[in-house]
């Protein structure tokens, strides 16, 4: 079985307990600044695992492309990856624990579906704490199917427990793993006992508490089901492979890298790490510039990253003697092998291949001037018997040679130095240097915590969309929007910058709307009836699919100002929403514009 495979038949089997299947989201959240990337199937689903109700109905299943960037370091090995692909289905209110671990076990385990030996599967579920009791439930419900009891670990919250945020729902969850030891597991394997040859595949959690304060769990009246299964683990697995750069999803991609450099992935354990780090970092890259939503290379947030991960991928690539400009050929396999189920790397073509060129010159730039930097450096670092880099060496690099820390580390770790990372820190603390990581996207707010404030913006957005097409005209399209309790970020495409009176005129739209309080009206409808009503959306959905659309105006059918299929949430009137100011109009990158704005004042939501 192949991971396109794989994908369709876990779509198929939920579809056949009744789930409908729906389509994956942008790899940029909308609207949610609390993490710089879609890092879970469920992100995507959080207001509805919150209590809103879904288009499509109680039981969901998808597939969605994920970012996960905290692991970057560690991508090489043979496991770890920045992009991957998670299947998951829901229960929203509807079926709960004894539903979700049978259908797990039965597409896991049945002939007719991914036929695993059971022999080789055990679970871990909630061994309890003060906050709640052990999950002798989900235990119980494992043994009715069949599972022993000494391939049951009982773990603790750390690792089998779920939360939304501080406060709100919460609960157990239980991880199905696979054992990828030689043979069969011996009696009383299993997580708990023997971490290193188990391997997760598959995690079920199970929202049934609401928490109020730090000690305080109240039941939930509905409960939820999230499950979520990593596909390329799952696919490695079934396909009896030690790593998943040996399938597949990723052996086209190490043979063009192969082409490029003439080097045979297999024969030396340094070189085919800097193969796995340019096969993992393309195809992140290319996932990320392909998207609906897709961010370019910049200094902060999303863009950092992905500048980042451009930039590990080239220093790889010289080190295996690639002197040309070469991501675009490898971004051209992996849009080839991925074009089926995700379209928009198609369709965005052209944009990756620019994107990666322009990046990847840039940098080869920076990387000789810094390199060449550090090589005159060298004789006296290597007079530090503690084999130290300072931190104002560090950021000297980075300040004046545009070098970045991160590649600093590595070149020195080849060195036997480390890097001085805090005394980095506060060299770029003294020049007023904003400190820019990882996590960079991280503010207040977000899906799971989602205030007054921030949905009165989430409608703003909306209102200022139309205002600009009114204003500039039908080639404005959003790309992307950011909101915190604060203010809003909205990005849009237009070629030049506004003018102060297209500026004011804008401004102007919005505050007439707001002021002549207009209703905000949701009706669920299919697609294509939505684009057939004008409705504006970046109309990723899959044909047919039930969608939220949200209109602004007098009459929903024709006397209306702005209509969108968006998921929400929103202001039942425009009044809510309070005086509009625009604080700036700047480029965000090559053909768009980015909006900075802010609200004041308003009703209160419930007025």
């Amino acid at each position: 079985m192949n991971a396109n495979e794989l994908r369709s038949k876990y779509i198929e089997f939920f579809k056949s307990k009744n789930h409908v299947e729906i389509s994956g989201q942008s790899l940029i959240p909308e609207n949610d600044p609390s993490v710089l990337f879609t890092m879970a199937g469920m992100h995507p689903l959080v207001p509805y695992l919150l209590g809103e109700k879904h288009p499509s109905g109680t039981r969901l299943t998808d597939y969605q492309k994920c970012i996960r960037t905290g692991d970057i370091e560690e991508v090489g090995d043979p496991s770890h990856l920045t992009c991957f692909e998670m299947l998951g289905n829901w229960s929203l209110g509807d079926y709960f624990k004894k539903e979700s671990i049978a259908y797990s076990y039965e597409f896991l385990t049945s002939p007719q579906w991914l036929a695993l030996d059971p022999k080789k599967i055990s679970v871990t579920v909630f061994a309890g704490d003060e906050n709640a009791p052990r999950d002798e439930e989900a235990a119980q419900i494992w043994k009715d199917n069949g599972m022993p009891e000494d391939k049951i670990a009982y773990l603790p919250a750390s690792d089998n427990w779920w939360a939304a945020g501080p406060t709100g729902p919460c609960g157990p969850d239980t991880e199905i793993f696979y054992w990828v030891g030689e043979g069969l597991p011996p009696v009383g394997s299993n997580k708990g006992t023997d971490s290193g040859n188990w391997m997760e595949i598959w995690n079920n959690v199970f929202m049934q508490y609401n928490r109020v304060d730090e000690k305080t769990l109240l039941p939930l009246e509905k409960k939820n089901v999230d499950t979520g299964m990593g596909l390329e683990r799952t696919n490695c697995i079934l396909q009896g492979k030690t790593s998943v750069y040996l399938t597949e999803v990723f052996q086209p991609i190490i043979k063009t890298i192969e082409v490029l450099s003439g080097y045979t992935y297999g024969t030396d354990e340094e070189k085919d790490k800097s193969v796995r780090i340019i096969a993992d970092h393309t195809r992140s890259s290319v996932f990320i510039l392909g998207d609906q939503r897709g961010v370019t290379p910049d200094r902060v947030g999303a863009g950092y990253v992905l500048r980042r991960l451009i930039r590990r991928a080239v220093r790889h690539g010289m080190k295996l003697g690639i002197e040309k400009d070469f991501m675009a050929e490898i971004a051209a396999t992996v849009i080839e092998n991925f074009k089926g189920p995700y379209p928009e790397l198609e369709a965005n073509r052209e944009k990756v291949y620019k994107e990666l060129t322009a990046e990847e010159a840039k940098f080869r730039l920076t990387l000789k001037k810094g390199e060449a930097e550090f090589q005159k450096l060298l004789p006296n670092l290597m007079k530090n018997p503690k084999k130290i880099i300072s931190g104002k060496v560090a950021y000297n690099l980075y300040e004046t040679y545009g070098y970045p820390l991160e590649l600093t580390q590595e070149l020195g770790a080849e060195n036997g130095f480390t890097v001085d990372v805090e005394g980095f820190k506060e060299a770029e603390r003294k020049h007023q240097e904003a400190s820019k990581t990882v996590d960079a996207g991280a503010a207040k707010g977000g899906l799971a915590e989602q205030s007054e404030v921030t949905t009165k913006y989430h409608t703003a957005t909306h209102l200022l969309q139309q205002a600009l097409v009114n204003v500039l005209g039908d080639q404005v399209a959003q790309k992307g929007s950011n909101i915190n309790n604060e203010r809003m970020r909205f990005d849009f495409t237009f070629e030049r910058p506004m003018t102060k009176e297209e500026i004011q005129k804008v401004e102007d739209i919005v505050n007439e709307k707001i002021k002549e309080d207009l209703p905000v009206t949701m009706e669920v409808m299919p697609l294509d009836k939505a684009k057939a009503e004008g409705a504006r959306a970046l109309f990723t959905n899959k044909y047919g699919e039930d969608v939220k659309v949200y209109t602004i105006g007098r009459d929903a059918k024709s006397d209306w100002f702005s209509k969108e299929v968006c998921g929400g949430p929103h202001v039942q009137h425009t009044a809510q929403i309070g005086d509009f100011k625009i604080q700036k109009e700047q480029s965000s990158s090559a053909g768009v514009r980015r909006i900075r704005a802010v609200i004041s004042g308003g009703l209160p939501l419930d007025k």
